[in-house]
């Protein structure tokens, strides 16, 4: 059986800890950051885990990671 294709953008976006939880990085942290608050930015730095509900439908879109 040949072997699946991974699809490249979700891969470039989350990624599989040795646990089996999807990590991602949070959005809004790219331009525009005077605007935001300073503790706003704060918890904006730290990668995310996917929800739980979510998470099947991304691990099939990247099946070797």
């Amino acid at each position: 059986m040949a072997k699946q294709k991974s699809h490249k953008a979700t891969a470039k976006r989350f990624s599989v800890t040795k646990g089996g939880k999807v990590k991602y990085s949070r959005s809004y942290r790219r331009h525009k950051l005077g605007i935001k608050a300073p503790k706003r930015k704060r918890q904006l730095r730290g990668g995310a885990i996917l929800s739980e509900s979510f998470a099947p439908t991304v691990k099939k879109l990247i099946p070797y990671a």
